[in-house]
């Protein structure tokens, strides 16, 4: 994946970000970087339940993001991850969900096990396994129930 940089920024904000994909695929330019550089926190509105998110973007996803930005020469009203077909539009749920499953099939893994929202969960999960803290994971995952982190 180093040498398809699209893929990377991609892997490393999904992971990050920990937003479903029609919010991921959504993400602009302005979201993730100010100043010729991309900010260290992200906060982002969810489409499903209109609230707004916070998230970390790591130092590793910040120079995959740098790169993809300076490589594609997006500018701050340019969608993060840009349609290939459609001038002006993002890449849609479902090129990422072909995106995400080629991730899945190189990894030698069963593709019926997994889908997009494993993305989401695959952080929250950690931080959850490591701190023991729900409130925490549903902050980060912006669920407005307790009952939905615990799913």
């Amino acid at each position: 994946m180093e040498d398809n940089k699209r893929d990377l920024a991609l892997f490393n904000i999904a992971l990050d970000s920990k937003l479903r994909g029609c919010d991921l695929v959504k993400l602009l330019v302005s979201d993730v970087m100010s100043g010729g550089v991309v900010m260290r926190r992200a906060l982002v509105t969810q489409q499903k339940t209109g609230s707004p998110v916070q998230f970390e973007i790591t130092e590793g996803t910040r120079k995959s993001v740098l790169d993809w930005i300076n490589f594609k020469g997006l500018n701050y009203s340019s969608y993060l991850f840009p349609s290939a077909k459609v001038p002006g539009e993002h890449i849609c749920t479902r090129q990422y969900n072909r995106i995400f499953h080629g991730w899945i099939e190189k990894l030698g893994l069963d593709p019926t096990l997994y889908s997009t929202h494993t993305m989401r969960r695959t952080k929250a999960y950690l931080i959850y396994k490591k701190t023991k803290n729900l409130r925490v994971v549903q902050l980060l995952l912006g669920h407005k129930k307790l009952e939905s982190t615990v799913r």
